[in-house]
């Protein structure tokens, strides 16, 4: 997955660079930064941070990882909220996220992974703070490959909109509980229906051949596969295979074996992914998971959420991921680890 929220310890990350919350002198300090000192060898770290010292707010700077995991470590130094224009902090904070990715570019990282950059002890608005994030990563996103983490403690690290998770969890109270009421009841009403079958007699031989020759006409009569119904539906949109995989913030290689379909069927959330890349309505969506033996149901928290966007027309996967993350419900594949120790 080319973007990923992920909660976990950023020193623990296996990816080819991480990101400091760094201040401008590049000094050892509190929170993610002193964490990720402790953890790469303070002094060798400081050393050769005092080389690359002082940095401008909005700038960036490189050091090798030292003992940590990942090969280098990226220090941002974001800005400390209401020391400017709100105008002017945005634009700083972007640039640090920007600047990290270059330089992550620069050096043929693969991998990356953030913390929420100045949403600690610098006050940036951890709702604000998210929101200029997943801009800058998704603009980056746009024109490089690249999986990019973006690595929060717990849920008092994150924020979304309190509207959209309002608008959100009242699409669930309404859709969600109903289904597993009228769930309940059916499931009750089939206990009372069901009694032991009788066996049937084994088939004749003619009747065994019949049966084979309308298994055949059935096979003949197969609706169109996953993979041409994609096809069309990338050609009908008028969107470029490029498109759609960035979009749905899938991997091209994954897009690939997709595409060509040789024995290969994705899972349920990398087609709803891929419905919302397409911008495909409800009715659409229903069509496309058919294709593959999946539907929605109101039964499961992930789908209610899904739906909410498709039937609302938000198709912005990262806004999406953002609130299936609040639930423990994340659209990606990668496993969301647990923290092992606190900053």
């Amino acid at each position: 997955m080319p973007f990923t929220i992920v909660r976990q310890d950023i020193t623990h990350m296996q990816v080819d660079a991480i990101v400091n919350a760094a201040n401008p002198g590049l000094v050892m300090g509190g929170g993610v930064c002193g964490a990720i000192f402790q953890a790469a060898g303070p002094d060798k770290l400081q050393r050769a941070c005092n080389k690359l010292a002082p940095i401008k707010t909005g700038e960036a700077a490189i050091t090798p990882g030292y003992d940590l995991p990942a090969k280098f470590i990226i220090h941002a130094a974001g800005p400390i909220y209401r020391q400017g224009p709100a105008g002017q902090n945005e634009r700083l904070l972007r640039s640090a996220y920007m600047a990290s990715l270059k330089l992550a570019l620069k050096k043929r990282c693969k991998s990356i992974a953030f913390p929420l950059l100045s949403s600690g002890t610098y006050g940036y608005p951890k709702d604000a703070a998210l929101r200029v994030a997943t801009a800058a990563i998704k603009d980056f996103l746009a024109d490089h490959d690249m999986d990019i983490f973006l690595v929060v403690f717990d849920r008092g690290s994150f924020m979304v909109s309190e509207a959209l998770l309002g608008a959100v969890e009242s699409y669930i109270d309404e859709t969600y509980v109903e289904a597993r009421l009228s769930y309940s009841q059916t499931l009750q009403n089939m206990e009372w229906e069901l009694s032991p079958a009788p066996m049937a007699p084994p088939p004749s031989k003619p009747q065994a051949k019949k049966a084979a020759r309308r298994l055949d006409a059935l096979m003949d009569q197969l609706d169109e596969p996953f993979n041409a119904a994609l096809l069309r539906l990338i050609d009908a949109k008028g969107k470029t295979d490029a498109e759609v995989y960035k979009r749905a913030n899938i991997d091209r290689k994954l897009f690939s074996k997709i595409r060509t379909g040789k024995g290969y069927m994705p899972g349920k959330r990398t087609i709803l992914a891929l419905a919302i890349a397409l911008e495909l309505s409800l009715e659409e969506t229903e069509g496309l998971l058919k294709k593959a033996g999946y539907a929605l149901s109101h039964s499961q928290k992930f789908d209610v959420i899904v739906e909410f966007f498709i039937v609302s027309g938000q198709y912005d996967i990262f806004a999406i991921n953002e609130i299936l993350f609040q639930y423990d419900q994340p659209l990606s594949l990668i496993h969301i680890s647990e923290p092992t120790r606190p900053y």
